[in-house]
């Protein structure tokens, strides 16, 4: 099963609905929030086009991605995918997800929208993504908004077609970020000098794309290890697709081993769709449900954990005159009562009463000395 989690969608034109109320306060937001996203016969076409010719490469996960600059405002911010997936015909073992990019720059240091007022408005999302082109949203981006919560975004990419990485990688921050369960997104079609989407940071020419793509790409791999690692594709040109082993073995040049290149399509891409379905969970905690009618008596075999029973011994082996002592397999564990005196150790059999007097060669080592003749009174009185 392979995975392709940046699939770009073509602009689309928006058809604002009839606005009501006579309010001119609330009119652009009410004319916001009715508008219409329409798809073109061509452009649905295309998309079709382009998911038949992923799946004959191999894909069978795909996410739509919708991308945003600066920041999310909840009155102009019109979700694009829904109405796309639902024009779409349905294919069999395909899984078609939606994902959300926003690309941050120095107007996003304040701010990128992320906060719990607009959590409905994020909640169709199932991934969310950010593009940090500054050193202080990328910092954000690593340490505030990878944490468990409703607006997780388990996805960091990097702009890496640019002349150079606008920010340096500390090693801090992409440890916290990988220990949060982000990835670092690397999209192959940089790789190729291609057109790209704009989640994959546009650049310059393609000659120029191409060697700033291959250095920013083998930092990423420096810095976080192999570790961590997603590949998609972010093509906008149906020539430029590639098979994901064509994409495994390019990502080897990075200095990656086979078996983590095919991870970055396959087992990384998996366990993160898992994870942001944590999202709708409080801070991450899955725990299996369980229902409880009110009024019902709850059983106490319910409420407390269960007690292995006591171990039994079959009477008729006891009771055996044949048998003058039991076997090794139901022998009771002889106990040792173990006290100090005088700094010496004393062990006693369990088998022997409270009372019984000790045998005559422990009596007759125990008549020299104060110590033991204090210890053999307190032994016949029973005070171990």
């Amino acid at each position: 099963m392979f995975f392709d989690l940046s699939v770009p969608v073509p602009p689309i034109s928006s058809r604002p609905g009839p606005s009501q109320g006579p309010s001119k306060k609330g009119k652009e937001k009410q004319q916001a929030n009715a508008a219409s996203v329409v798809y073109t016969p061509a452009q649905i076409s295309a998309i079709e086009n382009r998911l038949d010719l992923l799946v004959h490469l191999g894909y069978t996960v795909f996410a739509f991605n919708q991308s945003v600059q600066r920041k999310v405002d909840p009155k102009n911010h019109v979700n694009v995918l829904d109405p796309l997936l639902a024009q779409l015909r349905k294919r069999e073992g395909v899984a078609l997800l939606k994902r959300l990019t926003i690309v941050l720059d120095e107007e996003s240091e304040k701010g990128f929208g992320l906060t719990n007022q607009n959590t409905a408005l994020f909640a169709s999302y199932d991934l969310l993504a950010l593009l940090p082109t500054t050193l202080g949203t990328f910092s954000q981006a690593c340490l505030t908004h990878t944490q468990p919560s409703p607006l997780t975004t388990h996805i960091i990419a990097l702009p890496l077609t640019l002349p150079r990485l606008p920010f340096h990688l500390k090693h801090t921050l992409v440890r916290t970020a990988l220990k949060n369960g982000a990835v670092f997104e690397i999209a192959y079609a940089g790789a190729l000098g291609s057109e790209s989407d704009v989640s994959g940071g546009s650049g310059e020419g393609s000659a120029s794309a191409r060697r700033n793509w291959w250095a920013a790409a083998r930092e990423v791999v420096r810095v976080t290890k192999g570790k961590g690692i997603l590949v998609s594709g972010g093509v906008v040109n149906d020539a430029d697709l590639r098979a994901p082993r064509d994409v495994a073995n390019l990502i080897t040049v990075l200095g990656l081993a086979q078996n983590i290149a095919h991870d970055a399509s396959t087992k990384v891409p998996q366990s993160l769709i898992l994870r942001a379905q944590t999202r709708r969970t409080y801070r991450a905690v899955l725990s299996e449900p369980k229902v409880v009618i009110p009024g019902a008596v709850v059983p106490e075999s319910a409420s407390q954990p269960p007690t292995l029973p006591p171990p039994t011994i079959d009477a008729n082996i006891l009771s055996d005159p044949t048998m003058s002592t039991p076997p090794a397999t139901i022998s009771q564990p002889q106990q040792s009562d173990a006290s100090e005196v005088g700094g010496k150790k004393r062990t006693r059999d369990e088998s022997q009463g409270a009372g019984a007097p000790l045998n005559k060669a422990a009596a007759d080592d125990e008549k020299d000395g104060s110590g033991r003749k204090r210890k053999k009174k307190k032994l016949k009185e029973g005070n171990f």
